[in-house]
């Protein structure tokens, strides 16, 4: 898929290149995490991520000369999206489960919807509203069998802090990025700074906390870090925050309550996953609200 298609896809197309890349990522970062530490990940992914869009721009011939306020959010972006954000949700899951942590990640929804009342004064329809929370019931019905049987432990709690963290940096990181186009700051550009600056900010990071600068030269690391930058990062940033300025985060934040459906659904289908009663109900419920959130105002 060329970078350039992107701007030409209609949302439905968006939407769903976005759901089915990031719905596969939860699996690709479960290879990333063991040998390398979770921040040294992070920066080898931004930095074949940027070194791409660098690379995709200079054959476009798009520049990347920009004003010193407009690399402000730049370094935001890549600050709150393309590190913070991953820092958090890989801790994470180093603590609690994926079901728990893509329970917690669906509050990403909520909080777009909260923050895009304050920073852009976008009201959520009722429609959208009841959308959302059967959304989020569909996500706690679809994990209940992994979640029921979970002891509220201290390293439990924490997991689930970072996982909020984690909604939280990344919808602020939306922000940023609405706003940004806001200003007409074309979304390829941007993410290539923002990536940039996001692969440095994360390695300030793993110095400061003393890890190692080591590689995994294990076909599954590298095979599963490649897929992250390329496609979890490259493509799936450019679908999703496209998306993003046409329709508001307060709708585009969908996507993080669709993407562990897709996740479930590649389990059974690779990892012996037995349908059950509460995939069928939860997944309703998320197709539901999915139906509610993304359908056009009249």
């Amino acid at each position: 898929m060329h970078i350039a298609i992107i701007d030409e896809m209609n949302n439905s197309i968006l939407y769903i290149v976005t759901v089915l890349i990031w719905g596969s990522t939860w699996l690709a970062i479960e290879y990333q995490l063991g040998v390398v530490e979770p921040e040294v990940s992070i920066v080898y992914r931004y930095v074949v991520a940027a070194l791409v869009l660098f690379a995709w721009c200079k054959v476009r011939g798009l520049s990347l000369r920009f004003k010193a306020r407009d690399h402000v959010y730049f370094v935001l972006l890549g600050l709150l999206l393309f590190s913070l954000n991953y820092i958090f949700a890989y801790h994470a899951q180093v603590y609690i489960t994926s079901a728990l942590a893509a329970i917690a990640f669906s509050t990403m929804l909520w909080i777009n919807i909260f923050l895009s009342r304050i920073f852009f004064g976008t009201r959520a329809t009722p429609r959208v509203l009841i959308g959302a929370l059967l959304g989020i019931v569909g996500i706690i019905v679809l994990f209940a069998p992994q979640i029921e049987s979970v002891a509220l432990t201290d390293t439990v709690l924490f997991g689930s802090v970072m996982a909020l963290a984690g909604a939280l940096t990344a919808s602020c990181g939306n922000m940023v990025s609405q706003s940004a186009q806001k200003r007409s700051l074309p979304v390829v550009e941007t993410n290539t700074w923002g990536m940039f600056y996001g692969a440095i900010l994360t390695g300030i990071v793993a110095l400061v906390g003393g890890h190692e600068f080591n590689f995994d030269a294990t076909f599954t690391y590298i095979t599963s870090l490649v897929y992250l930058a390329i496609f979890g990062s490259v493509i799936a940033f450019g679908a999703y925050l496209t998306l993003l300025g046409r329709i508001g985060a307060h709708k585009a934040g969908y996507v993080t309550v669709m993407f562990p459906v897709v996740a479930v659904i590649l389990s059974m289908a690779f990892e012996g996953l037995q349908l059950s009663q509460t995939i069928v109900i939860g997944t309703v419920l998320v197709l539901l609200g999915n139906l509610l959130v993304l359908k056009k105002d009249a």
